[in-house]
């Protein structure tokens, strides 16, 4: 006990020292702590209260012996860890050596006497530090502390490499002791696979938006200034025009107008590509706002066609119109302004029909 005390005194002659090394003006310590080792820590209870409410409902709930000293008893860790501890009450820090040795017992002990800023920051550390070989008991103390951004960080990372973490010693142990858990777990890896399936689909949705909204571009380029090969009818074609700057969708398409100009089974509707060319049409239909003067073909028609068709209108229809025109904002939202500007007096020209 004597080798205890000793041990106690150098503690404190370093615990009662600002972050300048000054020697605080302190009172006698009024509260002692008793560690599993049975090392006294002498402590001042006005600190201890302010820095964590626990503490402070034990230092000043009744006692039946006033006149016995106050003594408080933190067990269940080693005493380095509890000397981490309450040297953080009293200085608000904690060296990287005490985090790297001790911060799963920091984490606990700040959670159990409401510490939130030392357990914030074992939260990080301990999350920094994760691995396969330790993430399960991690995990398991980060759901008994209610710690969310250490258990969010384990079941990422135990969901990402399961396979290893499966191979574990604390995985084994897990599914013996803890099945709740483990299902947990498996639960979050599914949700997980889930959320990346619907990402992925709504990535590919977009992408598919995003290349209607380009065709239509594409479409009133080829009706207003015409292209490689294809162009307005009263225009005369030019053999100096190159290709445009989506040369790779425009090429595609006036491929498909070529093929409708000269398809016979269009009439009959026997024509898959002729089908895709009058969707085009009608989809483009669908978003221009300048009918009476757009010079993309049958633009006109197709709106008066809508309007008389008003009641009958598909929702699906709808509804992809709406996701092209969406993404025809988002990409003129990240055009340059003179572009922008370029795009709205293009669809102020006219014309009705393509030459080949």
């Amino acid at each position: 006990m004597e080798e205890n005390l000793i041990t106690s005194f150098r503690f404190s002659d370093d615990l009662y020292r600002n972050s300048s090394g000054m020697a605080r003006v302190l009172p006698e310590p009024d509260v002692h702590i008793i560690t599993s080792g049975a090392l006294r820590i002498p402590a001042h209870s006005s600190i201890l209260a302010s820095m964590s409410p626990v503490l402070e409902n034990i230092i000043y709930r009744p006692r039946k012996h006033r006149s016995s000293g106050r003594v408080i008893q933190i067990l269940g860790v080693p005493c380095d860890a509890v000397l981490a501890f309450i040297r953080f009450l009293y200085s608000s820090r904690c060296s990287e050596e005490e985090m790297q040795s001790y911060g799963i017992h920091l984490l606990a002990l700040s959670h159990v006497y409401s510490v939130p800023q030392l357990k914030r920051r074992c939260a990080k550390v301990l999350g920094e530090r994760l691995s396969t070989e330790n993430v399960v008991d991690v995990l398991q103390l980060a759901r008994m502390c209610d710690a969310p951004y250490l258990y969010l960080k384990c079941m990422k990372l135990a969901a990402s490499h399961f396979k290893a973490v499966e191979k574990t010693e604390g995985w084994r142990f897990l599914q013996d002791h803890d099945p709740w858990l483990e299902l947990e777990i498996l639960k979050f890896m599914d949700e997980a696979e889930s959320r990346k399936k619907r990402t992925r689909r709504r990535r590919e949705e977009q992408t598919t938006y995003l290349q209607l909204s380009e065709a239509m571009e594409c479409l009133e380029h080829i009706c207003t200034e015409g292209c490689t090969s294809v162009g307005p009818y009263d225009t005369e074609p030019t053999t100096k025009k190159g290709p445009c700057s989506k040369f790779s969708t425009c090429q595609g398409l006036q491929i498909l107008i070529r093929h409708f100009a000269t398809c016979k089974r269009r009439i009959n509707g026997g024509c898959l590509r002729c089908k895709r060319m009058w969707q085009l049409l009608r989809l483009h239909s669908s978003i221009c706002e300048q009918p009476d003067s757009c010079r993309v073909p049958l633009c006109r028609q197709f709106k008066l066609k809508m309007q008389q068709e008003k009641n009958k209108d598909d929702g699906r229809w709808k509804l992809l119109v709406r996701k092209v025109l969406s993404a025809k904002a988002i990409s003129t939202l990240s055009l340059p302004k003179r572009k922008r500007q370029e795009l709205e007096d293009t669809h102020s020209r006219g014309i009705r029909c393509f030459r080949l």
